[in-house]
Formats: C-alpha cells, structure tokens, sequence
C-alpha cells in the first residue's frame, strides 16, 4: 500500500511539473507572437499622420517636429526590416506624435497668419474711412 501510495505521489508530481512546464512554454509561445508580428498597423497610421503634416505645412511651419516624425519613421522601417519589432512599434508611436505635434503647430502658425492679416485688413479699412471723412482742403 506504502508503495502504491508512493508511485502515485510521484505521478502527480511529475504531472504537476509537466503542467507547469506546458503552461510556461504556452506563456513564452505567446509574448514571442506578440513581439514577433510587425507593427504593420502602427506604420500605417503614423505614415498617414506624417502626410496630413506634410500637408498642413508642418515642413514650413514646424520643421523640427516634420524632421524628427520623418528620421523616426525611417527608423521604425529599418527596425522592421531587421525585425526588431517592438523597436520599430515604439519609434513609429513617437514619429506619429511627432507628426501630430507639427501638424498642429502648423495649423496654429497658419490661424496666427490669418488673424494678422483680418488685422491688418481692418486696419485699412480704419485709414480708409478716415481718408473719406476728412473735408477736402478749401481752394
């Protein structure tokens, strides 16, 4: 009975120790799937976020921003390339918020540009009526 009892404590020890092992091997088959897939979504996204600054004006307006989106983002295709893909998922993040910062900057520069000139414009038109208002000199 001793025996028995023995050969089954052993049994579930070394069943135990298999689960533990299967369970572990799952774990890291499953963070290795997730660092191994290429940020391919991302990518996208933050190339279309540097378009829509490009657009704006961010090479204009915001040159430093435009610069560091565009260096990063060659950066992140150089990671994917060498498949380094978390380094590529985080220097694509940055590179969007790069892009998003020029954009925005670029829009705020541009909204500036058109409030001075509506000032500019009144301002004018101020002089213009003045201009009208005073008599003609006598003769």
């Amino acid at each position: 009975m001793e025996s028995h009892t023995m050969n089954t404590l052993t049994a579930k020890s070394k069943f135990k120790g298999l689960k533990l092992a299967a369970l572990a091997l799952g774990a890291s088959f499953v963070l290795a799937g997730c660092a191994g897939n290429p940020p391919s979504e991302q990518y996208a996204v933050t190339q279309s976020a540097v378009n829509s600054a490009v657009s704006a004006g961010g090479t204009e307006y915001a040159a430093v921003e435009m610069k560091s989106a565009q260096d990063k983002l060659k950066q992140a295709e150089l990671a994917m390339q060498e498949q380094k893909y978390d380094e590529a998922r985080r220097l694509a993040e940055q590179a969007e918020w790069d892009a998003r910062v020029a954009e925005r900057k670029a829009q705020a520069a541009k909204a500036e540009k058109a409030v001075q000139d509506a000032r500019q414009g009144v301002n004018e038109l101020r002089e213009e009526g003045m201009r009208q208002v005073q008599p003609a000199p006598a003769q």
